[in-house]
């Protein structure tokens, strides 16, 4: 038998939470990976595959799709050099508007564009 469980707040005894911030503001997906070879994943949640698309530019496919493309990314990576930021993929390059993102997938690259060594990401919406 199916059901809805419906709850307003959450607490855990010390710290409470209404039900809504728990739906609307948790991380959707997030990745931690090894940029320099084929986006090996360190560890995930809701990602199922890195791809390496050439030099600081990955693609991150997702398990179960968003409900829309209208979700933000927050990343940043550890690369040979120095520390940097992670931008959508744009195929006109720098300045342009971002292509390639969809419910299933996010294409992004670094700052230089260079390898990374750890790369996290985390997707919200």
């Amino acid at each position: 038998m199916a059901g809805t469980l419906t709850i307003s707040t959450l607490s855990d005894g010390t710290n409470s939470t209404s039900s809504t911030n728990c739906i609307q503001g948790s991380a959707k997906a997030w990745v931690n990976f090894y940029g320099i070879s084929a986006g090996t994943i360190r560890a995930s949640y809701n990602v199922s595959s890195v791809t390496r698309n050439g030099t600081g530019d990955y693609t991150v496919t997702f398990t179960n799709a968003f409900v829309d493309a209208n979700y933000t990314m927050a990343g940043s990576y550890e690369g040979a050099s120095d520390p940097g930021a992670l931008f959508p993929y744009a195929s006109g390059g720098s300045g342009t508007a971002p292509t390639l993102i969809t419910t299933t997938q996010y294409r992004m690259r670094t700052t230089g564009p260079s390898d990374a060594y750890w790369i996290s990401a985390v997707f919200h919406r």
